[in-house]
């Protein structure tokens, strides 16, 4: 994976990047080795390091004097973000009148949730969605569920502010917008034909998305992408991480913005 994605930032963005790999998974010696190492290089791309870890690292490191950012996260928002505005305008919803379900409460799921309510980010340059449901393994993530702790409480007080609870398949009743960042096969048909008329399917798990397209078409979804390549309309983190940096890079920026990754988003949707 690390040396993919050194081969990606070459072939998209020609910057010379290169995998290293450390034998620890403890969130201070991450920081301090980073830390340590930050004078050789223009910039860091967070790999592989799963929630909760990842946030407290990419936050103590964001003043060591070049961006870094966790790609899992804000990569894959950004490339959300921009693939549902224009899915909103395929069929004729307005973005702040969405209903969103998101599956999977990990990195991914909550840095697209962050950046679908405008949690962190500035109102004056964000739309925020209608609304949006968390739901990990034991269903919705409501304020006041006694199991949840760390930053699926965080997440709790950010979304879902009705507290509805229920199963997966309750929560996509009526919805607009499904978005998977979980694991394969885990939607079905009926419960695409529950959700609002002309909806939108974005089944991101790899390489086993959460519904096949060929099963959410026939459930009823107008819009359907995964993360594949070998699927029409992929949506993908490299289709912003290699760019995001290279304007990082070019501007000599010190860390990358929260307004940054909003104007990628926005740049992306408008290709």
């Amino acid at each position: 994976v690390m040396e993919g994605k050194a081969l990606l930032f070459k072939a998209m963005a020609n910057i010379d990047a290169f995998p290293i790999c450390l034998n620890t998974q403890d969130v201070d010696e991450i920081v301090k080795t980073v830390t340590y190492i930050a004078p050789v290089f223009g910039g860091v791309n967070l790999e592989d390091i799963s929630a909760p870890r990842c946030f407290e690292i990419e936050k103590r490191l964001q003043d060591i004097g070049i961006p870094v950012m966790h790609d899992d996260q804000h990569g894959t928002a950004v490339v959300v973000l921009a693939a549902l505005l224009n899915a909103a305008t395929v069929v004729h919803k307005k973005f702040e009148e969405l209903r969103v379900v998101v599956n999977g409460a990990g990195a991914a799921g909550t840095a697209i949730s962050k950046i679908l309510t405008c949690t962190n980010y500035s109102q004056n340059i964000c739309t925020s969605v209608k609304e949006l449901v968390v739901c990990d393994s034991k269903g919705s993530i409501y304020k006041g569920r006694g199991d949840l702790q760390g930053h699926k409480e965080q997440l709790a007080d950010m979304t879902n502010k009705n507290r509805k609870k229920g199963s997966l398949s309750e929560m996509m009743e009526g919805a607009d917008v499904f978005i998977g960042v979980s694991r394969g096969n885990i939607v079905h048909e009926d419960m695409i034909k529950r959700m609002a008329k002309q909806p939108i399917v974005f089944a991101l798990s790899n390489p086993i998305p959460e519904i096949m397209p060929d099963k959410a078409k026939k459930g009823g979804a107008t819009v359907i992408a995964t993360g594949r390549s070998d699927f029409p309309n992929q949506v993908n983190n490299v289709l912003a991480f290699p760019g995001i940096f290279r304007g990082a890079l070019d501007a000599s920026s010190e860390r990358i913005t929260d307004a940054m990754k909003l104007q990628a988003a926005h740049a992306i949707a408008n290709i």
